[in-house]
């Protein structure tokens, strides 16, 4: 069965969401089976780490010659080009997105066995058609809602991290227990896991990262421009709109308390305040941005203009090095804040790094 059609059969049954727990992964299932990570970034290392620590079966490492392989190496793991690695019989695809595709075709799909499991952590190539594996593979979806090192990080102390997960194709008959199995040795059913197909991943991820990310971003510049040509101390504006982690305990309120509820534990004018401006806002206009977003995203507009970039030799990467390094007021007084005080979640790295795969070329 096709991966699309798998999940279109899997997902018309469930009436109800589905979360996955620890209860339903054999530990020893993995023990018997060769895994292979191609792609030690950030999250194919610690995905790396917690396998083994796990317990599972012989793990190796394809990569090219470079950090990413010396680093592997010195983390313990035999390391291969990729095309041997991918003689295992599980293999996780850890590449970025757009670069998938071509190293799948040309590296992984001629080493793949009969039978054996390819596991991606992204959506993306399965959701608009630049992936098509094989029909004698089981298929699988894993995509950690977390950074690459916090998988790591979570897995340490025991606490485990939300997941995505999904058949996409069945051909063994076995994929459901296989795709347990490793989100239980990877540290992903500690938080307890939720059954979402790789189209809706991969809609999920882009949407949230094409509306909320730069709506948000927007509103930290433009209160900061306001702000400061209000005669407001740059170093004041920074600090209340989220160098003091004040904003992060926020949104770590909402996950904990629930979005409304967490409200409650602002004062009355913040509240009220806030209120006031939301009941203001044109909302309509956004909703129509947003339900604009989402139908290029659903359609594949969005995939062919990245796939187009990609092609193309990424023209827009220097102009996004070129937003993001050139000198500006926010950097300078964000390190005038780090070298003038001393603020207990800044330089802690805890649960920093890159997203949960590599979106650079």
């Amino acid at each position: 069965m096709s991966a699309s059609g798998y999940t279109a059969s899997y997902m018309a049954q469930q009436s109800e969401p589905r979360f996955v727990a620890e209860t339903e992964a054999d530990p020893h299932l993995l023990e018997a089976l060769s895994i292979a990570i191609v792609g030690y970034g950030n999250l194919g290392r610690s995905l790396a780490l917690n396998l083994r620590d796990s317990g599972a079966g012989p793990l190796t490492v394809g990569e090219v010659p470079g950090p990413a392989w010396e680093q592997a190496a010195a983390d313990g793991f035999p390391v291969s080009p990729t095309p041997a690695a991918a003689a295992a019989d599980v293999v996780f695809l850890l590449v970025p997105d757009e670069s998938a595709p071509g190293v799948y075709q040309a590296e992984i799909a001629p080493s793949l066995r009969s039978g054996a499991t390819l596991v991606l952590a992204s959506g993306f190539n399965l959701a608009f058609g630049q992936l098509h594996p094989a029909q004698d593979l089981d298929v699988l979806l894993i995509a950690p809602r977390m950074l690459g090192p916090a998988v790591r990080e979570l897995y340490q102390e025991g606490l485990g991290f939300p997941s995505f997960v999904s058949v996409e194709q069945d051909s063994s008959g076995r994929a459901w227990a296989t795709l347990c199995a490793l989100a239980k040795a990877i540290g992903a059913l500690k938080a307890s896991a939720l059954v979402v197909s790789a189209a809706q991943e991969a809609q999920l991820d882009l949407f949230v990262e094409q509306t909320v990310g730069p709506d948000l971003a927007d509103a930290i510049l433009t209160a900061f421009q306001v702000g400061v040509e209000a005669g407001l101390p740059p170093e004041a504006l920074v600090m209340e709109l989220y160098m003091s982690g004040e904003m992060a305990r926020t949104f770590g309120a909402m996950a904990e308390l629930g979005f409304f509820q967490q409200v409650k534990l602002h004062g009355f004018a913040a509240a009220f305040g806030g209120m006031a401006r939301f009941i203001a806002l044109d909302r309509e206009s956004r909703q129509r941005s947003y339900r604009e977003t989402l139908a290029d995203i659903a359609n594949g507009t969005f995939a062919r203009a990245l796939l187009a970039e990609r092609d193309a030799g990424y023209p827009s990467l220097a102009l996004l090095k070129e937003m993001l390094d050139t000198d500006n007021q926010i950097s300078r007084t964000e390190r005038l804040i780090r070298s003038s005080m001393r603020l207990p979640h800044v330089g802690k790295g805890r649960r920093d790094g890159a997203h949960r795969q590599a979106k650079s070329p």
